[in-house]
């Protein structure tokens, strides 16, 4: 049961060493963290005014706001106008000295027990999700939807929320986007079960994938359909289209303008040599743009879709910029499939939710889903330099590429390196690594490279997490 304490500030033990080269804000930060990850602070409890805890503490009162608005963001704390911050519902179980328990690969895990940091990819954060706008659109939504909308409604998607999403598709990833060529997904997975089972009723049985890639997503929707996947090297300027053209596949996932998990970009001459590959073969190029919105250091890349309207299908989600739990995406479809696929979504599921989708058109036509993207791409910024800073400075023999969009890095480890091993020992120090074997087909651990995701890692635990594992970067 939560203590419920009397209007009078709640005291709270914590020690701040003056001697140490640890900033005390940084010091704050890790001892409020540590006291509610160990249960020594429970859920629901009041914390101090930042005033009285400020006085007590000896420091500045910014010290203590800064701490909370940082915790806050992390979901550790809660707070609201005019009310006490207590500390966020979190049920965490207190973090043990070692028997750590192995975590699938990938993504973080609410719970996680990784005391320090998870560098685990493909999460954004998750603290920042613009709730209110969200309440916000949903209440709109409610309130102005037809009668008609609370219907099953059409498969393919709310026609509105199509009508936005090609407008904005064409606004900013430059696609011939029409919204009679849009469907409705719930997410990337969705869009490519659909997608795959129109083209293995057209005979395609051959899907062919990136490596390293998504390679387990697109072999288990591959095989649903009764057809097989076939791994296809990328290097440096991205997939190998001489490869491709071997493989017998008459279907090809990828990523092209920022290729998961390596970085890399689809360079302009195989762009093209792709799409006279998809012409000849009669292929299709599934083009999963997955977080094309998040770029620093360059001009966004088009869309390959905008090149080749009747031989790319491309998928999208909100997964990256809103948050996987909406469970909603598209899928832009070539006018020949657009009957198979729609009949796939149909048989799936009858369709997406539909309020959840004038939701999303109200959030993206209001003008806030783009302020909400401003926002997370110069929060995303600032983590990718705490990154390389904190590498740099720590282990700066390592080469980091893949910086250039999104939100993780891939970090090129020493010749000899054992992957694995720096993995298991980051983690018993309470560390999340991942290893690119992961995500290669054959799980080689040569070349040595890891994947640094920073999304759902703050500032802060970026710089702990390199802080405490850096010696086995080494070479």
């Amino acid at each position: 049961m939560t203590v419920e304490w009397s209007n009078s500030a709640p005291e709270l033990l914590i020690r701040l060493d003056r001697g140490s080269p640890e900033p005390l804000r940084s010091q704050l930060q890790t001892q409020l963290r540590a006291a509610i990850q160990t249960g020594r602070l429970g859920a629901g409890e009041r914390l101090p005014s930042s005033r009285d805890f400020a006085g007590s503490l000896g420091v500045a009162r910014g010290t203590v706001q800064d701490c909370y608005e940082q915790l806050r963001s992390e979901g550790y704390l809660v707070a609201q106008v005019g009310s006490a911050t207590r500390v966020a519902d979190l049920r965490v179980e207190p973090a043990e000295a070692d028997g750590l328990p192995e975590d699938p690969p990938g993504a973080a895990r609410p719970g996680s027990r990784l005391r320090i940091a998870d560098f685990a990819s493909g999460v954004p954060d998750l603290g920042t999700v613009p709730r209110d706008d969200w309440l916000w659109a949903l209440r709109e939504a409610t309130r102005t939807a037809p009668n008609a909308a609370f219907d099953y409604g059409d498969p393919r998607g709310d026609p509105a929320l199509r009508n936005v999403v090609a407008s904005y598709l064409r606004r900013v990833r430059g696609m011939n986007a029409h919204p009679s060529r849009v469907i409705v997904c719930a997410g990337f997975a969705q869009g490519l079960a659909v997608t795959f089972r129109a083209l293995a009723e057209r005979g395609v049985s051959r899907f062919a994938v990136e490596d390293p890639g998504s390679i387990g997503t697109v072999t288990r929707a591959a095989e649903a359909v009764g057809g097989s996947a076939v791994p296809v090297p990328v290097d440096e300027r991205g997939i190998d289209v001489a490869a491709l053209d071997a493989s017998g596949a008459r279907a090809v996932v990828l990523t092209p303008a920022h290729q998961w998990p390596t970085g890399v970009v689809l360079a302009a001459d195989r762009r093209l040599r792709l799409l006279e590959w998809a012409e000849r073969r009669d292929a299709i190029v599934v083009e999963d743009d997955y977080d094309a919105e998040f770029r620093y250091d360059r001009e966004p890349v088009g869309s390959l879709q905008g090149l080749a309207p009747d031989r790319v299908v491309t998928l999208g989600t909100v997964s990256k910029s809103l948050a996987p739990a909406l469970r909603l995406g598209w899928a832009v479809v070539p006018a020949h499939l657009m009957d198979g696929v729609a009949a796939a979504k149909e048989s799936a599921d009858r369709g997406a939710p539909t309020l959840d989708q004038v939701a999303l058109a109200r959030l993206i036509e209001s003008g806030r889903y783009d302020r909400h993207l401003r926002r997370m791409r110069t929060l995303y910024g600032a983590r990718r330099d705490a990154l390389a800073s904190a590498l740099g400075a720590r282990a700066p023999h390592l080469r980091l590429t893949g910086l250039a969009a999104g939100f993780h890095a891939v970090a090129h480890l020493p010749e000899g390196a054992d992957e694995t091993a720096i993995v298991d020992a980051a983690r018993a120090r309470g560390v999340g690594l991942y290893g690119m074997s992961t995500y290669r087909s054959n799980g080689s651990t040569r070349p040595p490279q890891l994947v640094f995701g920073f999304g759902n890692t703050s500032e802060e635990a970026i710089r702990a997490g390199v802080h405490a594992v850096a010696d086995l970067l080494g070479p």
